[in-house]
Order: C-alpha cells, then sequence, then structure tokens
C-alpha cells in the first residue's frame, strides 16, 4: 500500500467509522453551505437597509463588504484549526472550545466559551423577538388590508413569543446537529425565498418612486452625537449579520472526509459568503433605495410595505420557518456541551444517561433523555423571558454582534492560527494579522457603545 493511501485510510477510517471511532460523517459541500446559510442569513438580514440609512451610500455598501471579506479571512484561518497539529491528518478538534483549549489554554478557553455561549444565548433571544414580531407583521398585514394603511392594527408579541417556546421545546428533541442537515435545508430555503421576496418589493418600490432614496451620507439627525450613535450601532447590526465562526467547527465536523475537512470548508464559506454577501447589498441596498430617510428598523414587519398583503404574509412566514431552524442551529452548541459535561460529572446518573422509547399517538417514537428535556425546556423558557423583557430588535443585534465580532470571529481564530501555523512574532503575515485583528476590534467598540446606548435611551423612553 503506497503513502496516499494509507494517509487517506488513517484520515478517513475504516469501514463505518471515522478515524476518531465515530460513525463515519456524511456531510458534504452542499450540506455545509446549506447549514452555514441557515446560521448567516438569519434575522440579520433584516436590519440590513436600516443600517445602510444610516451609513449612507458610500458606508453602507462599503462596511457590507468589509464585513464580507473579514468574515471569509476568519472561517479560512478556523478552518484549518479543526484537527491538531496538522491541519489534514491531526486530532480532530469537534467543537470551538475544543479548539481554543487545545491551542490557547485554559484561561482563554473560559473566556471564549463564556463569550460563545452569551453570543449564541443571545442569538436565540433575538430570534424569538424577529419571529414573534413577523406573526404579529401577518396580523397587521391583514388588518391593514381589511381596514386602510392608517387603521389603529397593534398586537402585542407575548403571546407569539410564548407559542415559538413551545415549538422550540418539541424540536429541541432532535439529538444534535449531526441530525439536522434537513432542518438547514429548509431553513436555508426560506432565508433564499424572503430575501427574494424584500429584494422584489424594494426594486418594486423603486420603480414606482421613480427614483433612487437616500443620500451619501444617511439619514441626517439634529445632533452629532446622535449620528455617532446610530452609525455605530448600524455598524454592530452588520457585524451581527455576518460571522458565524462560533459554529464553524461544529459544522465542518458533520464533513466526510476525503476530501479534508478544512478543503471542504474553504470552499463552503466562500460559496456561501458570496450568496449571502449578494443579498445583504441587495437587501440593504433596495430598501434604502425604496425608503430613504424612512427606511424601518426591519424591513418586512416594519410597514414600508403594504401591499401586495398576501406576499407580505408570505415572506414573513418564511421568515418564521427560517428561524424554528436557525434557533436551534444555535441553540444545539450549548445543548451539546452541557450534555457532555453532564455525562462527566454524573457518569452513574440514570437521570443524567438514560433513555426512554416513548411514543404517542400520530408521532413517530423518539428516545427522551430526563436531564435533557429539563434543562433544554429551562433554556427555552429563560429565553422567551428575556425576549419579553428586551423587545428592542436593532439593539440587540448590535450588541450581539459587537460581542461576537472581534473576540470570537477575530481574535480567537488569529491566535489559534499563530500556535497552529508556528508563525513567528513580527513576522509580515503576524504583523499583517495583528493589525487587521486592532482594526476589527475597534469596529467591536463602536459598535458595542452605540447599540448599549440604543438600549438604555429606549428602555428610558
Amino acid at each position: 500500500m503506497d503513502g496516499k493511501n494509507s494517509l487517506q485510510i488513517t484520515r478517513s477510517g475504516i469501514g463505518a467509522y471515522d478515524d476518531d471511532g465515530h460513525a463515519k460523517r456524511t456531510g458534504n459541500l452542499q450540506s455545509a453551505v446549506a447549514h452555514i446559510i441557515t446560521a448567516v442569513i438569519g434575522s440579520g438580514v433584516l436590519s440590513l437597509a436600516w443600517s445602510t440609512s444610516q451609513l449612507g451610500w458610500i458606508g453602507g455598501p462599503f462596511s457590507l463588504l468589509c464585513c464580507a471579506i473579514v468574515t471569509y479571512i476568519s472561517s479560512f484561518l478556523l478552518s484549518d484549526c479543526y484537527r491538531t497539529p496538522d491541519p489534514v491528518t491531526g486530532k480532530r478538534n469537534y467543537s470551538y472550545m475544543d479548539a481554543v483549549r487545545v491551542y490557547l489554554g485554559y484561561k482563554r478557553t473560559c473566556v471564549a466559551g463564556f463569550l460563545q455561549f452569551l453570543t449564541l444565548y443571545g442569538t436565540s433571544i433575538a430570534y424569538v423577538l424577529t419571529t414573534a414580531t413577523s406573526l404579529s407583521a401577518i396580523l397587521r398585514s391583514n388588518c391593514y388590508h381589511k381596514k386602510g394603511h392608517e387603521a389603529p392594527c397593534k398586537y402585542g408579541g407575548n403571546l407569539y413569543m410564548a407559542l415559538f417556546g413551545l415549538v422550540q421545546i418539541v424540536m429541541s428533541f432532535i439529538p444534535d446537529l449531526h441530525n439536522m442537515a434537513w432542518v438547514s435545508v429548509v431553513a436555508a430555503l426560506m432565508s433564499f425565498t424572503y430575501s427574494f421576496i424584500g429584494l422584489g418589493l424594494g426594486i418594486a418600490t423603486v420603480i414606482k418612486n421613480g427614483r433612487i432614496m437616500g443620500s451619501l451620507t444617511g439619514i441626517p439627525t439634529d445632533k452629532i452625537a446622535d449620528k455617532f450613535w446610530l452609525v455605530f450601532q448600524a455598524l454592530g447590526d452588520i457585524a451581527f449579520a455576518y460571522p458565524y465562526s462560533i459554529l464553524l467547527l461544529e459544522i465542518q465536523d458533520t464533513l466526510e472526509s476525503p476530501p479534508p475537512e478544512n478543503q471542504t470548508m474553504k470552499k463552503a464559506s466562500m460559496v456561501a459568503i458570496f450568496i449571502t454577501t449578494f443579498f445583504y447589498l441587495c437587501c440593504g441596498c433596495f430598501g434604502y433605495a425604496a425608503f430613504g430617510n424612512d427606511t424601518p428598523g426591519n424591513l418586512l414587519t416594519g410597514f414600508g410595505f403594504f401591499e401586495p398583503f398576501w406576499l407580505i404574509d408570505l415572506a414573513n412566514a418564511c421568515i418564521i420557518l427560517h428561524l424554528v431552524g436557525g434557533y436551534q442551529i444555535y441553540s444545539q452548541p450549548i445543548y451539546s456541551t452541557v450534555d457532555r459535561w453532564a455525562s462527566r460529572k454524573f457518569p452513574n446518573s440514570g437521570f443524567v444517561n438514560n433513555f426512554y422509547r416513548v411514543k404517542l399517538p400520530l408521532l413517530p417514537g423518539f428516545q427522551l433523555n430526563l436531564f435533557r428535556f429539563c434543562f433544554r425546556t429551562t433554556y427555552v423558557i429563560s429565553t422567551i423571558g428575556l425576549a419579553i423583557f428586551f423587545p428592542y430588535f436593532n439593539q440587540i443585534l448590535g450588541v450581539l454582534g459587537a460581542i461576537n465580532f472581534w473576540p470570537l470571529a477575530i481574535y480567537f481564530p488569529v491566535e489559534m492560527y499563530f500556535v497552529q501555523q508556528k508563525i513567528a512574532a513580527w513576522s509580515s503575515k503576524w504583523i499583517v494579522l495583528r493589525t487587521f485583528s486592532f482594526a476589527c476590534f475597534l469596529v467591536t467598540v463602536m459598535g458595542l457603545v452605540g447599540s448599549l446606548e440604543g438600549i438604555v435611551s429606549a428602555k428610558l423612553k
């Protein structure tokens, strides 16, 4: 047997198992792209027209393109860190946290873990908010169609958040990310659908207006300080819309090999980021071109569009279906981490480790674990409660974007790449990546400050 064949068997395992003894992974380029698009094109796309309106015709598109480039660089660096020490034949790191622990040690793992779970948890809250807003928008759309655009059509979101929570409790019975390829495919299709609808409505409104709205510097404000706050918040919203670093290694861990997982992941990242950037530019720019200074915070629920009402309903229904899957994509890493911790901590506990087969009428049988049921139900209920208490869509997205953007999407991937590639201090590559990291740090600070100011202002009104 030659060296190349021996290497392939070592990397891909023998028979039905991979080299780490786990069941053979079956993910491919298409499933990875679907997972990434599900993770990336979420509620963030709906705020991009508002972000563009704050930054203007120069700053808006430029910021979107810069964030796309930064995200690809981050994913390129991180995908090589899936295996240690060699990116093709080394030992697998099953998650973002595993990689940080192996490359950077325990202390920085604690920091990264806190930020990762905070971002994942916060994104779940944002998805609860967006789902409730979309459900309310469907009811308001039908009300406006029947009673006129000036009718007092108002619907509270708390009931819809609770209903969404019930759906997520049921969805949480899905064991892990490996069993969710179909969820990602459906969610990705939904994201394409509502993005196309938002884009189409924006183009139609521009044609109807007969001109392109907006200005080079964005929406004016009475005070310069207010403009700065809004620009910073817009940068935070854009930062939220792109990075998926905290899920990248979990997605990469679903890929079959050969070809090497890092090669497939880099291709998937390039394809997914190209697709999402196209949609982001179209939705952000055409939304701003359609409404100018009146651009709503949420393109499809802010009622810049009223008709055709059935198309607004369809778009919001697609958003809801996408977010049902997206919530699970962001929650599963927390679920799996807690499951592993509990199994290690209580190896003899039946409550933690035993599974019971349950068969309900009209539903297929499934395995029930009491610990998973209790923890995941509590998790979902807590996200619903916080969403009810902080119902501020754009500001929440900005805070999450700032928390995620530099520490998790830039700093840790860069630091791990230094260790993995053994890059010497003060070498040309070291200087370039350090400069890149510092520039992203400044963007994070601006986004966090602006979004926190927005939350405080909204809460005090």
